[in-house]
C-alpha cells in the first residue's frame, strides 16, 4: 500500500517534473524567437544619409513571445526626408490579410493632422526586392503643414514578410519635394528617388531607375 508520505512525495515529483517541462518549453519558445533587426548596409548609405541613434527603438510584449524593433535613416538637409525600418517577431507570422491591415494602419499614423494627403494619389501594389521578397505598398503625395511654408511631400508604407528569419519588415519612407521655406518652389525628387528606386522603375523613370534605392536594399535576413 502507498502510505500518505508516499503519495505526497509522488505530488512533489510530478510538480517538479511538471515546472522542468514547463521551463524547458519556454527555453526553445525564446531561443527561437529572436529578432533579426532589418537594416540597410552601410554601402548604400552615401551622399550624406546615415542612421539616427536616437531613433532607434525596440520593445516586447507577451512575456517576450512577440518583439519589434526599428531603425530610422536621415539626410541632413533643409527637405525633411526619412525612412524607417521596423521588424516584427510573433510566434505566427502575420498572415497576408493582417500584414495588409497593418500597412493601411501604419500609414494612417503617418497622416497625421499635419500631413494633408492627395487621396485622388493614392498608389497602391507590389514589386520584387533585392532581397528576392515581394512586397506590397501604399503611395501617396500630399502636403506637409507643420512648418511656416506648406511643403510637398511623398510617402510610402511598404511591407514584407521574411520566411527565413520569421519576421515582418514595415518600411515607411518621407520626402519633403519642395522648399518653399528657401524660396525655392521648384519639384526635387532626388531623396524621393533614393527611398523608392528599384531596377525596374517601379516608382517613375528618369532617376529612378537604380540599384541603390534605400528600401529596395532592405537586409533582413
Amino acid at each position: 500500500m502507498i502510505g500518505e508520505g508516499d503519495s505526497k512525495e509522488t505530488r512533489i515529483y510530478v510538480i517538479i517534473a511538471f515546472l522542468i517541462i514547463l521551463v524547458v518549453i519556454f527555453a526553445v519558445v525564446f531561443s527561437g524567437n529572436q529578432l533579426k533587426q532589418a537594416y540597410i548596409h552601410h554601402d548604400f548609405l552615401d551622399g550624406g544619409w546615415c542612421e539616427d541613434l536616437v531613433e532607434r527603438d525596440s520593445g516586447s510584449q507577451f512575456l517576450g513571445l512577440e518583439k519589434w524593433g526599428s531603425l530610422t535613416y536621415k539626410i541632413d538637409c533643409n527637405y525633411t526626408t526619412y525612412l524607417t525600418i521596423t521588424t516584427i517577431k510573433t510566434l505566427v507570422m502575420m498572415g497576408e490579410k493582417e500584414l495588409r491591415d497593418k500597412t493601411g494602419e501604419t500609414m494612417e499614423k503617418a497622416l497625421n493632422v499635419e500631413i494633408m494627403p492627395e487621396e485622388d494619389t493614392k498608389i497602391t501594389g507590389g514589386r520584387l526586392l533585392k532581397n528576392g521578397h515581394k512586397t506590397m505598398y501604399i503611395v501617396y503625395n500630399g502636403t506637409d503643414t507643420s512648418k511656416n511654408s506648406y511643403e510637398q511631400i511623398k510617402i510610402i508604407c511598404e511591407v514584407w514578410n521574411c520566411g527565413k528569419s520569421g519576421t515582418s519588415v514595415i518600411c515607411l519612407g518621407f520626402a519633403q519635394i519642395t522648399d518653399n521655406a528657401h524660396n525655392n518652389s521648384e519639384i526635387n525628387t532626388t531623396y524621393w528617388e533614393k527611398i523608392v528606386g528599384d531596377k525596374k522603375e517601379t516608382f517613375g523613370t528618369e532617376g529612378f531607375q537604380r540599384e541603390d534605392g534605400l528600401i529596395y536594399n532592405v537586409i533582413c535576413h
